[in-house]
């Protein structure tokens, strides 16, 4: 069986273990099964709060899934978000890949375009999730209840088991549309979540226009001012030399204080900066 029949065939409820009335009392009181807060956005270079041009401070909505609502968005995210393949471009909740991988394919790139999807997930509709999964292949009753658990307030909140696995999927179709053209320009392309990053040893400053117009035509909206084309850049917290990568100069600081703990002492810093200088070894 293929995989579109798999799907089209799918029973959620079997899936999920749930009855068919349990899941429409979920998805009836769906709004029982949300906390939410506001978060003020900061600005990572001066730890100030970020505003918009009427000086109004920008926040971020956090919407995170009470536990019975949890477990069920872990069902799907386990049991069928995880099962739809996903290209290596994509690194941010996959399995084995973090900044870290995202970042690697980069280094020794002398031209670089990074760019940030502005409100990523809250960008990301209801009908919009129903409609990819109908495209790829699920039956009317799977889209549903996939749509209804997996949103809130008619949009992907920030802070479930399944907004990043639904956000990777969503994006699917304009990933492979920028895997070919970067493919055809000998481009490296990664995204990590909301963080899309390009790379190659020849300039591509004419195919910029080009990638930008493939993500806007997404429906998404582009951050302007957090989208850069120069050779020296931090990839997804990580920075990119010629020959290694490695942690910034803020997170090197952090290691160097741990260097006076005990031992036996936790060191979270140390551990992470070990983690991307071992992806170093074996390279000359």
């Amino acid at each position: 069986m293929s995989s579109l029949e798999w799907r089209g065939k799918l029973h959620f409820p079997s899936i999920i273990g749930k009855s068919k009335k349990e899941l429409d009392d979920f998805a009836k009181n769906i709004d029982n099964h949300y906390r939410e807060w506001y978060e003020t956005k900061i600005n990572k270079k001066t730890n100030q709060p970020k505003t918009y041009k009427d000086g109004t401070i920008k926040r971020r909505a956090i919407r995170p899934s009470k536990t019975p609502l949890k477990i069920i968005q872990k069902q799907i995210k386990d049991r069928i978000l995880s099962l739809i393949e996903l290209p290596e471009n994509v690194h941010g909740g996959v399995k084995k890949r973090s900044n870290i991988t995202n970042a690697k394919p980069h280094q020794g790139k002398k031209y670089k375009l990074t760019t940030d999807l502005q409100d990523f997930y809250p960008s990301i509709k209801a009908k919009r999730i129903y409609d990819t999964f109908i495209e790829l292949g699920f039956n009317a009753q799977c889209a549903f209840y996939i749509t209804r658990l997996t949103t809130w307030k008619g949009e992907l909140p920030q802070g479930t088991p399944t907004s990043t696995h639904i956000s990777n999927i969503v994006f699917l179709k304009t990933d492979y549309q920028l895997i070919e053209l970067c493919k055809n320009h000998n481009i490296t392309y990664t995204r990590y979540i909301d963080d899309l990053t390009f790379s190659s040893q020849s300039d591509f400053q004419n195919i910029i226009g080009e990638i930008l117009d493939i993500v806007l035509q997404s429906g998404l909206k582009i951050s302007r001012r957090k989208t850069f084309y120069n050779g020296s850049q931090t990839v997804t917290g990580i920075k990119i030399y010629l020959h290694k990568i490695d942690a910034p100069e803020k997170i090197i600081t952090k290691v160097k204080e741990e260097e006076t703990l005990p031992d036996g002492t936790v060191k979270p810093y140390t551990n992470y900066r070990n983690n991307i200088l071992k992806t170093n070894k074996g390279k000359k």
